[in-house]
């Protein structure tokens, strides 16, 4: 995905500094559905009922230093978005920081995932906010309770503790195929019958996750077609996105807390992306959007391979009327021979990790000297690393990190 040089480039949102993220508002406000669906969306979608007042108070509130409201009006139907710019209430209220952990237990935790937990936890304490825990197990080989259960126990030992959950996601299929169902209305979506090997066979260009670009092979099959293809073979579910044909713009646009403005034009960098899987596995992008919002959350904070992702993610919050957080977006840490570290390698995992340093604050502290969110590798508690913690440091070394444990 390209780094825009400027927003002005594309759609006259900003004033000022558009590279600024202390500049954006909290949420993104969104005219489509209205306030009052968009609340009733969101309170239904919502795994505990009491937590959501408190998450759902600061929907359409900006940011006290932000000279503009960013609003964007969605006349679904239409599948158009336009957006303008209003001025902001000279009143405005902060919203309160909501960030997440949000782990797949598909293995045992390694440095990578503490790092991008620890950089989210001291993100929301050093701005005196809290923290949700949501598990991410949808697919099938995530369902094990064993490993979710480790994963809570490495948290715990850790001393990064949450305020809110955990959630499942594998207990929340309603509320994704209510929001899916919502797209189907809207004629939004499609049946695709295409495989994961004649998508790649097609030797397409791949979008900046390493996905192909879907080109729309089944985007116009008649009602006839389907039928003979559904009865072969269960379809996949993509949804549409807007051509340069549809739109003035196509571009969806954000500025990353890390990595500065980026844009990306969906019809030629992404191409119309799966909502749900053949198997019936609500996609990551739909789930995501879908929790995120219900569970009030304001800052998303992971790694710099998702980052790609983020413009689908706000294209669905756009479409179903959900607030847009704040991305922030973190370098990977690397093994010395410059592999990304990884569940399935068991590079540095957690459990030889407790062993290797002894303590969570041996640990901790090793870790924010190496990335420099602490000046040595003195041990520290998760608590006592947030009055070192900074934005400016980790953009200053957002370049990948390779890390060597002795």
């Amino acid at each position: 995905m390209p780094l825009c040089r400027s927003l002005e480039d594309h759609v006259p949102l900003f004033r000022g500094n558009p590279g600024s993220c202390e500049e954006l508002p909290g949420f993104l406000s969104f005219e489509g559905l209205g306030w009052r669906a968009a609340i009733e969306l969101s309170s239904r979608w919502s795994g505990t009922r009491n937590a959501r007042p408190r998450q759902l108070a600061g929907h359409g509130s900006v940011s006290p230093t932000a000279p503009r409201a960013i609003l964007v009006r969605m006349d679904i139907n239409a599948r158009n978005i336009a957006t303008h710019a209003a001025d902001a209430p000279a009143t405005a209220v902060p919203t309160p920081v909501v960030g997440r952990f949000a782990p797949s237990p598909s293995g045992r935790m390694h440095l990578g995932n503490v790092f991008s937990c620890l950089c989210s936890w001291l993100s929301a304490r050093s701005q005196g906010g809290s923290i949700v825990l949501r598990i991410e197990d949808l697919d099938d080989r995530c369902k094990r309770p064993e490993l979710a259960a480790q994963l809570i126990d490495d948290l715990t030992w850790l001393g990064l503790e949450w305020d809110e959950g955990p959630y499942y996601q594998h207990d929340r299929l309603d509320l994704y195929e209510d929001a899916l169902r919502q797209l189907q209305d809207a004629g939004l979506t499609y049946p695709c019958f295409c495989t994961r090997a004649e998508l790649h066979a097609a030797s397409a260009p791949h979008a900046s996750d390493g996905t192909p670009i879907y080109r729309g092979a089944c985007r116009g099959l008649s009602a006839d077609e389907i039928t003979r293809r559904s009865a072969l073979r269960a379809p996949a579910t993509r949804l549409r996105v807007p051509t340069v044909d549809d739109l003035a713009s196509d571009v969806i646009e954000f500025v990353d807390r890390t990595y500065g403005a980026q844009c990306e034009a969906l019809a030629t960098e992404c191409g119309d992306f799966l909502v749900r899987r053949s198997d019936g596995v609500f996609a990551y992008q739909l789930a995501v959007a879908v929790d995120d919002a219900a569970m009030g959350v304001t800052e998303i904070v992971r790694g710099c391979d998702l980052l790609g992702s983020t413009p689908r993610q706000i294209y669905l919050q756009h479409l179903l009327g959900l607030p847009t957080p704040h991305y922030a977006h973190i370098p990977l840490l690397m093994s010395p021979d410059g592999r990304r570290l990884s569940k399935r390698d068991r590079d540095l995992d957690l459990g030889e990790l407790r062993t290797r340093f002894g303590t969570p604050e041996a640990l901790l502290g090793w870790l924010a000297g190496q990335t420099g969110i602490a000046p040595d590798t003195t041990p520290r508690t998760a608590e006592q690393l947030v009055e070192h913690f900074s934005w400016d440091v980790i953009r200053a070394h957002r370049e990948n990190i390779t890390v060597t444990v002795e």
